[in-house]
């Protein structure tokens, strides 16, 4: 099956300095990278297969002996904020004012938000390509230090020559190099949100009186915790609307809506390991799903039942067992955005994530509307991120 006829460069073994973009997708097939085995799964159900809310094109790139993810976006709105721009400024900002029940400058600002709501359609934001985008929360660029970078980013450029250019994730702390590497070649840096990390957790995690409190909830509630190698179709159907419940139901439709069928992907490929506190009867109560990359480990999936009493600490348990896990193989830990007090006390610290964007191949007003964005969003966003602890 092909993507778009004519797309692929054929060279199964791109020589040092090429890049190759594949959308064939029997190449992809060929290749046994984990990249190319999650956009074959992509390709083959079709992105919304797999989460409800992005409907992006997949395709591989290669640079060297690394395959990278690359999703592609026609600019429509409303999807989950890890294909879209606007959904990441705009609709998850709105959607964060009315959960955190904000009064104080809550007009001024829906205000901010409606104006650049009216920037970001402006400059056609949403109509992107997205490099090394594995349609999680955070994407861990694992051991990549920029190499190939600039060959990948001329090849996109050229070959989508309206759409920016975006690679999503990048912070100080996990991956200073590539942060570096775009600033090099010329991305437009937009701060994204504040993430919380620990540097290590057996000397700032493990002992904190909090993260004690979490164990002794986990052996005092009678649960066990399982890590099965393979999921049953009825445990993808559950673990999947545990999910649901938190990160949609409760907090926001932007968020990616990952499907049964994306949780049994991601733990038949590898992409997530999956830990599963079971009631005396079997049922699931709660879910982390966990992946690690270069030395860092996060958890972008973490669901538990909202019906159960909240002393029974679900969450608690659900979050205790992702560091945990991290900590039993000696990885820094990545805690993502949200819920930034909880993190605080279980040893985390606050890091601005940016996102990368380029942009030199577009018209001039497109790019000095980016250049506008990011001092804009530098000095609102970072200051109110850092003193408000979000």
């Amino acid at each position: 099956m092909r993507l778009e006829d004519g797309l692929a460069q054929r060279a199964h073994n791109p020589r040092e300095g090429a890049a190759e973009l594949v959308c064939e997708s029997e190449l992809i097939a060929a290749d046994p990278s984990l990249a190319a085995q999650y956009v074959h799964a992509l390709a083959e159900h079709g992105p919304q297969a797999l989460i409800t809310n992005a409907a992006s094109q997949p395709l591989v790139i290669r640079y060297g002996e690394r395959s990278f993810p690359v999703t592609l976006e026609d600019g429509e709105f409303g999807h989950t904020y890890v294909t879209s721009p606007h959904s990441a400024y705009v609709l998850y900002a709105r959607d964060e004012i009315d959960i955190i029940g904000m009064r104080a400058g809550r007009t001024a600002a829906k205000g901010v938000l409606g104006v650049l709501d009216g920037l970001l359609r402006s400059l056609r934001l949403n109509r992107t390509v997205h490099l090394d985008n594995w349609l999680l929360s955070t994407n861990l660029h694992g051991e990549w230090q920029g190499e190939g970078l600039h060959a990948m980013r001329e090849v996109l450029a050229d070959r989508f020559p309206d759409r920016f250019v975006i690679l999503r994730s990048l912070d100080e702390w996990s991956c200073p190099a590539l942060l570096d590497a775009a600033r090099r070649d010329g991305w437009v840096l937009l701060p994204s949100r504040q993430i919380w990390v620990t540097d290590d957790l057996k000397r700032d995690w493990k002992k904190r009186n909090n993260t004690q409190n979490d164990r002794r909830a986990l052996r005092k509630s009678g649960f066990s915790v399982d890590e099965p190698e393979y999921l049953t179709p009825a445990e993808t159907e559950r673990i999947a609307e545990l999910y649901y419940q938190l990160y949609v139901g409760r907090y926001s439709a932007i968020n990616p809506i990952f499907t049964p069928r994306f949780i049994e992907t991601a733990a038949r490929i590898g992409l997530l390991h999956f830990r599963l506190v079971r009631a005396s009867d079997g049922t699931i109560l709660a879910a982390s799903g966990m992946r690690s990359a270069g030395g860092v480990a996060t958890v972008p999936l973490l669901g538990y039942d909202l019906a159960r009493p909240q002393t029974e600490g679900l969450y608690r348990i659900a979050s205790y067992l992702a560091s945990d896990w991290a900590m039993a193989r000696g990885l820094r830990f990545n805690g993502s955005a949200g819920a930034g007090k909880f993190k605080a006390m279980r040893g985390a610290r606050g890091q601005i994530e940016y996102m990368a964007v380029y942009a030199g191949h577009l018209p001039a007003a497109r790019r000095a509307g980016l250049k506008l964005l990011a001092t804009a969003l530098n000095g609102l966003m970072v200051p109110m991120l850092e003193k408000q602890g979000w």
